[in-house]
């Protein structure tokens, strides 16, 4: 399997349209946002944190929230999707008992 697919924060800010100095901003306002940073210290950014500037620029330019605002939306997206992790984990633990006899 090959490496993940990195941008570089030039490359990132012109897939969003947005300005490199706003991509900056957000890492200090949103603690999800965690680049890579190579020893250079230059900012790598992976699919999933292209998905995650998506968002929040939807809440913030679409919706418009505030940075709490989107703060707090992000929060609440997250722990629904730790709770519906937790319950598929339980649902896929019940049906390999279930499967290898276990459960009986």
């Amino acid at each position: 399997m090959g490496e993940e697919k990195t941008y570089r924060i030039g490359d990132a800010a012109r897939m969003l349209n947005l300005k490199t100095h706003v991509l900056r901003f957000w890492e200090t306002e949103f603690s999800q946002l965690q680049p890579i940073r190579t020893d250079k210290g230059q900012r790598l950014y992976t699919e999933e944190n292209i998905k995650l500037l998506r968002t929040i620029r939807h809440l913030l330019h679409e919706r418009g929230l505030t940075i709490d605002g989107a703060r707090k939306e992000l929060a609440q997206h997250s722990s629904r999707d730790e709770s519906l992790a937790r319950e598929i984990t339980r649902d896929l633990l019940e049906m390999r008992d279930i499967l290898t006899g276990e459960g009986n």
